[in-house]
């Protein structure tokens, strides 16, 4: 809690807080036009994008959620980065090229290309109600750790007190300058919390009074009867949302999640799409994949540890001298936090909550300049002032407006993310990755249809992209209540959900014919017929 803190960690406070000043003065630079607000006028360098990406895919998920996941599971996450790579691949095959063809601002311009207009602005709302999911589950993980840090527990009251602060200094950091000030401070919240995360878990480490192969082998057996707690690769079949990262469903659901973030999230791909060409876009796309495997390795090894510490007591009271065997009294989410808060001393606490702080910003940042993007290029600047010229800085100054409102969004997300984690009792990280199925069912459905196939109307896309909402959502194990007899009721992991959405959606969009590909057609038939 705050009355932990001493003038050392403070201190140490108040030097962090002088860095956000000095960066975003230095980077919050006055945006003049859209090109510059929101792809950064394609000048960014690709490393400093690829951090950037980095961290927009963890941040305060990965900060909260691998600490969790080591403590009650294993490393079996960690082999995901085989489903990234193999997305990777066809994104960079597939649809960043084609984004720089057609010079989009967001990518759902790549629909109304082929599709028309309202495939653009169907493909937009749905983003945007998809992203107010995933990014509000984010927000509310990172409230977690500022409730505790403020309040010493996650109350109602103490979570939604704490996403109010964290978005209002996230509006005002982003606010002014764009994706430019977006990026550059990804680039200096993932540092600052990845070297936060790297001093606990080495004073972590120093803590266990045993030696590294003693961890090993308590970590190989945690129990009798249980499975190894270093388990990389999961080979057995499970469906059901505990083996959501087993082999098989990471060679298929997660290939899928990973296509749709990199390639078809806004969120992600607008970092992309600030560097100079595709290849560029790709370089920084797989750089983010290599450097996210360490990073995600400190987070769980952090959350194996923590199972030593505060499971093991055999192993901790082997300590020298009246060692007092640590115990951990709260629910498993805080786990990392409560470690934080009452067992690392000051100097160390202040630098790890510095971090978390780091990667709650960095959580925010990245959604509001976003969704903001998409807002104003595609449903204001497209839909509703469609045949009108609009200034450029009067587009800039609607998508400061748009982050206000999608800031007040994201703070109502979050707080509805805290009733429903605490209902499901879903793993951090398990629940972050299952919320963005919502929307990339129906978005990987439209999407193949438009990249491999001449099929497709604005029926069948509005249907598509509804039907693929619809589908995951029904399979909740909240909403089967209503509709299904207990008896009836089943838990599917979230990556076979996102199969069968996409299957459905993709099916659903196929059975409609391309009017625009069918009149562009018909206009060709026509002037070779004059011709002749």
């Amino acid at each position: 809690m705050i009355d932990q803190f001493s003038l050392l960690d403070w201190s140490l406070f108040a030097g962090y807080g002088l860095i956000l000043l000095v960066s975003g003065y230095m980077f919050n630079r006055k945006a003049q036009n859209t090109q510059d607000y929101f792809l950064g006028g394609n000048t960014m360098p690709i490393w400093v994008v690829g951090i950037s990406v980095l961290a927009t895919s963890q941040s305060a998920a990965t900060f909260l959620g691998g600490p969790d996941q080591g403590y009650r599971g294993d490393l079996s996450y960690l082999a995901t980065n085989i489903a990234g790579f193999l997305a990777a691949l066809f994104v960079a095959m597939f649809l960043l090229p084609r984004f720089y063809a057609l010079k989009v601002y967001t990518v759902y311009e790549l629909l109304e290309q082929r599709f028309g207009k309202n495939a653009k602005y169907q493909a937009g709302l749905i983003y945007l109600s998809g992203r107010l999911f995933a990014s509000g589950a984010r927000l509310y993980m990172a409230a977690i750790a500022v409730a505790m840090i403020l309040f010493g527990d996650i109350q109602a009251s103490s979570v939604v007190f704490s996403i109010l602060i964290i978005a209002v200094i996230g509006f005002a950091y982003t606010m002014y300058g764009g994706i430019r000030s977006v990026i550059y401070s990804d680039v200096i919240q993932c540092l600052v919390y990845i070297s936060a995360a790297l001093l606990v878990l080495f004073y972590l480490y120093a803590s266990i009074p045993v030696d590294f192969s003693s961890i090993v082998s308590a970590l190989q057996t945690p129990a009798p009867g249980e499975a190894s707690k270093l388990t990389f690769i999961d080979f057995s079949l499970d469906f059901s949302s505990a083996g959501v990262f087993g082999f098989w469903s990471i060679i298929t659901g997660f290939v899928l999640l990973n296509i749709a973030a990199f390639g078809l999230d806004q969120d992600v791909t607008q970092r992309m799409l600030t560097c100079k060409d595709s290849k560029s876009a790709t370089k920084a796309l797989v750089s983010s994949i290599v450097m996210g495997i360490p990073v995600v390795l400190i987070f769980v090894c952090i959350g194996l540890l923590l199972f030593i510490y505060y499971q093991r007591p055999d192993i901790m009271a082997q300590g020298s001298g009246n060692t007092v065997v640590p115990e951990f009294e709260g629910q498993t989410v805080t786990i990392f936090m409560y470690y934080v808060l009452n067992d690392l001393p000051n100097g160390i606490k202040a630098i790890i909550t510095i971090g978390i702080v780091a990667a709650a910003l960095s959580t925010l940042n990245s959604g509001l300049n976003s969704m903001s993007s998409v807002a104003i290029q595609d449903i204001y600047r497209g839909l509703i002032h469609k045949n009108k010229d609009l200034s450029e800085q009067k587009l800039v100054t609607a998508g400061r407006i748009c982050m206000g409102i999608v800031a007040l969004a994201l703070s109502g997300m979050a707080a509805l993310c805290y009733y429903w984690q605490q209902y499901t009792d879903t793993p951090l990280l398990a629940f972050a990755l299952s919320v963005m199925v919502f929307s990339y069912s129906g978005l990987l459905g439209i999407y193949f249809t438009a990249l491999f196939t001449q099929r497709g109307s604005p029926v069948s896309i509005s249907m598509a992209l509804l039907v693929g909402f619809l589908t995951p959502v029904l399979m909740q194990p909240y909403i089967q209540t209503l509709y299904l007899p207990e008896h009836m009721q089943f838990d599917l992991g979230f990556t076979w959900q996102l199969m069968i959405g996409t299957g459905i959606s993709l099916l659903v969009c196929l059975s409609g014919r391309s009017t625009v590909q069918t009149a562009a057609s018909n206009t060709a038939a026509q002037t070779e017929q004059g011709t002749q």
